[in-house]
């Protein structure tokens, strides 16, 4: 079992960064795909990006390049999303995630995508961004 724990949401004006982490316990190997996904209520929870917990890969969607960073520190068993240039549209509850092999992740993303093949999920860390 693996169980993971969102912090550093908060609110922040347009252009501003936030910090979040993902504390992560339980039994996990470095071949675990860590991702952090978004939602709106009313909407889908969709893919913001994701990383190998070994630290080694990083996908991310193409709403956030260059403006998100997601890594991975295993020894600390954290993985962060640095959040820079926020806009009022990043405003959501985001979530982070874990799933295990087999998954392929190419430039454009990993497969099978989407949140179904993530087995562990966060509770969930409010992000408003105020315009």
């Amino acid at each position: 079992q693996v169980q993971l724990v969102e912090s550093g949401g908060g609110l922040v004006q347009a252009g501003g960064s936030l910090r979040l982490s993902c504390a992560v316990s339980g039994r996990t190997t470095s071949n675990y795909l860590m991702g952090w996904f978004r939602q709106v209520v009313g909407k889908e929870r969709d893919f913001v990006a994701a990383v190998t917990f070994s630290g080694e890969s990083t996908y991310y969607a193409d709403s956030v390049k260059g403006r998100f960073t997601i890594s991975s520190d295993i020894a600390a068993n954290t993985v962060y999303l640095q959040l820079n240039s926020l806009k009022a549209e990043d405003t959501a509850v985001y979530y982070c995630a874990a799933r295990v092999p087999p998954y392929y992740c190419s430039g454009s993303g990993c497969y099978p995508s989407g949140p179904t093949p993530y087995k562990y999920w966060g509770q969930g860390t409010q992000v408003t961004v105020s315009s």
